[in-house]
């Protein structure tokens, strides 16, 4: 009988398990992808690389992420896959050796109010846990330190079974940490009554002036036929009683026009309607007409804590839990680590790795009461990476979308440093990136391409950083690329003067803004660069900002409806037949019955997920077939939504589809590097980068003096940032005056003038270090940027 061997015993014979060391992709084709076949190796850090459009989230998350995530939710109970969101199969012949795919993207955390830095990752639970041990006066559990919770307090009787039955009376109480009067949100609302309706007027002559509100709809008629108040009257004469029941009136169940309906006052209709959804998701009327009617101030009763009176009195020392929260990071972390407690000591080791987390990542300028809605999609990314990076889970594949996003060059060193930290704790690691320092640590790099949209698709090269210089790709050609300093820089035409700028980190700021030139404003993240620009331009009418928050659009959005496009290209189609507008729009009478002009067919399944597919009347076109026989230039309305912008821009430049109004739209999109996109694809699947270029190309055509872009060169490739440097200086050449947000070193040593702020983050920052030409900044290297740019330009 043969021995079994010792685990010190080195055997030759590799063991079967340990072959599964690669994740293998075979003809894969989402989207533009044209069967491509690759093997990437796990617990190794991949970059995938290539020019915006030219199918890297296509492989990285429509297809091994999606696949990754699709076969762990197939686990899962019918009864819980009913609750997850749908995933068909990707576009793919074969998968293998995949493992469980956690995606740490750029989408913004929710905006909801009482979300913030601190309820996003665990730091406000240990915090909570950490006052409701140590906190003097001892005021309850962890929910009585909570925003969240509201305090409870209920009494009744219950039956209790011994023997014969008995009822006995129970008080049941729970402490929580909401602040009663603005609910946990930190601000009140006050709304101006006058923008609610017109008080000389009577609600018969039209005296209600909000949206939604016309004469004759239900919301008018719940009170001209409540009978509560007389409808023929100016509102001004109402009676003490019928103000009160107009205004304020709780909701009543009562019979209105002959139908059962809930009455309340017109107030509370109004917070309930529009006050208790996120201002940034509401349609642009909508939203300026809230934006005017109400104003939020500090709840005057916790100060802007969102914390009731027992939870800010209970304190650690001197610090309550709303001063902990308040705290800089950086700062909290040192108040932590002075904590000497034995009886908490594990859970301050914890809440010690996880500030310190925030620091090391380059995010320790932030406090946790920060609302989670305000971070920018990278400090977003970011916040999402700590949740991960103590984690105790190994050979997992991490998906990255640029973490570099937001990123000054001193920051991206720090980057890099966690990505392989995360891959040396034995996870695959899998980025998407086009900056040259972070593809400089891959162990492996993949490149897609060789163009954009129907042009890329491919893979280019498979291989090491070194092959890749060496590969002749559009990658491999620019990786080294160095924007040199220019000669001679613009003179300004005047200047906008900031004075005692002071939101967020800023201290006093004076700084006077040149006018009729390229400024770019830089500095490390949390600066104040984003407060100096956003909080204290004066905003005018002259002033178009363009910033990468999300474009609010349904998947039935595209960048033809939502650039105007649509418009010139329907009417030029009726023209030519001779029929209505609205026959080619799938979102009005021209749409297939069958999915009602959405292309895909959505199919409930109860229990289970419900499932996609596509329409088979319309085969995915959207149309009804009549309307598909009316022709342009010998294509079908279909067919032109198809094309990408540059196809278009042919197509509607001469001969019988010759459409300037059209024209004109199409090359402001190829103006700032959009050529590839397609007209009619969704807006929800555009990327952050992509959604700021198409703004910027929708302002274009507006009449403003001053464009105000935030970081325009996100997920911009080496090869497209000449483009947009190209852009720039036409804008600033047809006189407008051109301020931009960036940490590119392109930009940088492009622009005219360079206003930099620091030296650090948070209060270590919020002062303007340095203010001038890229040369004199390069020459004098006296701040983090200067040091940086000098580097980059080879000076």
């Amino acid at each position: 009988m043969s021995k079994a061997p010792r685990p010190d015993e080195q055997t030759s014979v590799p063991h079967a398990a340990d072959r599964h060391d690669l994740i293998r992709v075979h003809g894969a084709r989402e989207n533009n992808l044209k069967d491509v076949s690759i093997e990437i190796p796990k617990r190794r850090l991949t970059v995938f690389t290539g020019v915006s459009g030219s199918g890297k989230s296509s492989l990285v998350f429509d297809t091994v992420a999606a696949e990754s995530q699709r076969l762990i939710n197939e686990t899962y109970s019918s009864f819980v896959q009913g609750f997850m969101p749908t995933l068909a199969r990707p576009e793919v012949d074969v998968l293998e050796g995949l493992t469980t795919a956690i995606i740490v993207d750029q989408q913004r955390l929710g905006a909801d109010p009482r979300s913030t830095v601190g309820t996003a990752t665990d730091a406000n639970a240990m915090l909570r846990i950490l006052f409701s041990r140590l906190g003097k006066p001892h005021i309850g559990p962890p929910s009585a330190y909570s925003f969240n919770v509201p305090s409870v307090r209920a009494s009744g009787a219950i039956t209790v079974e011994k023997g014969a039955k008995k009822a006995v009376k129970a008080t049941f109480e729970r402490t929580g940490g909401m602040c009663t009067r603005c609910e946990g949100r930190g601000t009140v609302s006050d709304i101006d009554l006058t923008q609610l309706y017109d008080d000389s007027k009577s609600l018969d002559e039209g005296a209600l002036t909000i949206p939604g509100y016309t004469v004759g709809g239900w919301n008018y008629r719940l009170y001209t036929e409540s009978g509560l108040v007389d409808p023929a009257k100016p509102i001004r004469s109402y009676t003490k009683k019928e103000q009160e029941a107009f205004l304020h009136q709780e909701p009543t169940r009562m019979k209105i026009a002959g139908i059962n309906m809930t009455y309340e006052g017109l107030i509370p209709r109004i917070q309930k309607s529009f006050l208790a959804k996120d201002k940034e998701g509401m349609q642009p009327h909508i939203r300026a007409f809230v934006e005017r009617a109400v104003t939020f101030t500090t709840c005057p009763e916790c100060d802007g804590t969102r914390l009731a009176e027992g939870a800010r009195a209970s304190k650690i020392g001197k610090v309550g839990i709303a001063d902990a929260c308040a705290m800089q990071i950086s700062d909290l972390a040192a108040w932590v680590r002075g904590l000497d407690e034995p009886s908490v000591a594990p859970l301050l080791t914890a809440l010690q790795l996880t500030l310190d987390s925030f620091v090391e990542i380059g995010l320790g300028y932030l406090s946790l009461d920060r609302p989670a809605g305000t971070l920018s999609g990278g400090e977003a990314q970011r916040v999402k990476m700590i949740r991960h990076l103590g984690s105790s889970l190994t050979d997992v594949t991490y998906v990255f979308d640029e973490p570099t996003v937001g990123l000054h060059p001193h920051d991206i060193r720090r980057m890099n440093d966690l990505l392989l930290q995360l891959r040396d704790k034995g996870n695959t690691v899998l980025v998407v990136e086009h900056k040259p320092e972070a593809i400089a640590i891959a162990d492996h790099v993949v490149d897609l391409g060789p163009g954009a949209g129907t042009a890329g698709g491919t893979v280019c090269f498979e291989g090491t950083v070194e092959g890749l210089r060496a590969s002749g790709t559009v990658t491999g050609r620019h990786l080294d690329d160095r924007a040199s300093l220019k000669d001679a820089v613009r003179e300004p035409t005047g200047a906008l003067e900031i004075r005692g700028a002071s939101a967020h980190n800023l201290r006093d700021v004076d700084v006077d803004v040149p006018l009729g030139v390229l400024t770019v404003v830089t500095g490390v993240a949390g600066s104040g660069k984003s407060s100096l620009v956003h909080g204290s331009l004066p905003a005018g009418e002259d002033v178009i900002s363009v910033d990468q928050s999300p474009i609010r659009g349904s998947r039935r959005s595209n960048p033809a409806t939502y650039t105007g496009l649509l418009d010139p290209i329907r009417k030029a189609f009726a023209k030519a037949n001779g029929v209505k507008p609205a026959l080619f729009s799938a979102n009005s009478e021209g749409a297939c019955p069958t999915c009602n002009g959405a292309g895909v067919l959505y199919t409930d399944l109860g229990m289970m997920a419900g499932t996609s597919s596509t329409c088979e009347d319309c085969e995915g076109k959207r149309f009804q077939a009549s309307v598909l026989e009316h022709l342009l230039g010998g294509r079908d309305i279909s067919e032109v939504l198809a094309m990408s912008v540059t196809e278009a821009g042919e197509f509607f430049a001469s001969g019988e589809a010759a459409t300037p109004a059209a024209q004109r739209i199409l090359a402001r999109l190829a103006d700032v590097g959009l050529g590839y996109l397609t007209l009619g694809q969704p807006l929800t699947t555009l990327s952050g980068g992509e959604r700021q270029r198409l703004k910027l190309a929708t302002h274009m055509g507006e009449k403003g003096g001053i464009y105000v872009l935030d970081e325009p060169t996100t997920g911009l490739h080496l090869a497209d940032v000449e483009q947009l440097l190209g852009l720039l200086d036409r804008l600033v050449d047809s006189g407008r005056s051109v301020i931009v947000v960036e940490h590119h070193q392109a930009v940088m040593a492009h622009a005219d003038w360079i206003i930099d702020l620091g030296p650090g983050a948070g209060h270590d920052g919020g002062r303007i270090v340095f203010e001038g030409t890229p040369a004199d900044l390069v020459a004098a290297r006296s701040t983090l940027t200067g040091e940086h740019l000098a580097e980059y330009v080879g000076a």
